[in-house]
């Protein structure tokens, strides 16, 4: 596997739209480009998941950063520390404990394909956002 981009990676199911929106949204609200992105299903989202010692993806978004793999609530939460305005303030909930975040994020992540439904392939960026994705 090459190296880890220096920038900040999101891990994400890209079968699934509450994934794929929650992408889309990381996108719109980070003009800088301080993200990339790639999905689990992906050569390059496989590579990753086993150098973090992953034998499947897991049930949750994975953030990476500096070296460090965050999965379920401290994911979302690190994204939102990295983020710029005021999403960054949501990383105080960083302070509940985290069976108690965890609980809330597991029960929308074993929701989110009867929710918000899944495609049927991983979503192909379009060619503005194409170079933020690791292919």
């Amino acid at each position: 596997m090459k190296t880890l981009p220096n920038q900040p990676l999101v891990l994400f199911d890209g079968v699934c739209n509450f994934c794929n929106h929650s992408v889309n949204f990381i996108i719109d609200q980070d003009p800088a480009q301080k993200f990339k992105f790639a999905a689990y299903q992906s050569e390059i989202g496989q590579a990753i998941l086993e150098h973090f010692g992953y034998l499947n993806a897991p049930e949750s978004v994975m953030f990476i950063f500096k070296s460090k793999s965050y999965t379920s609530s401290s994911a979302v939460l690190q994204i939102a520390k990295e983020m710029r305005g005021l999403w960054k303030i949501a990383y105080v909930f960083i302070l509940v404990p985290p069976f108690i975040r965890n609980g809330i994020y597991n029960f929308i992540a074993k929701n989110r394909y009867k929710w918000f439904g899944k495609q049927d392939a991983c979503r192909m960026p379009t060619p503005d956002i194409k170079s933020r994705f690791l292919l």
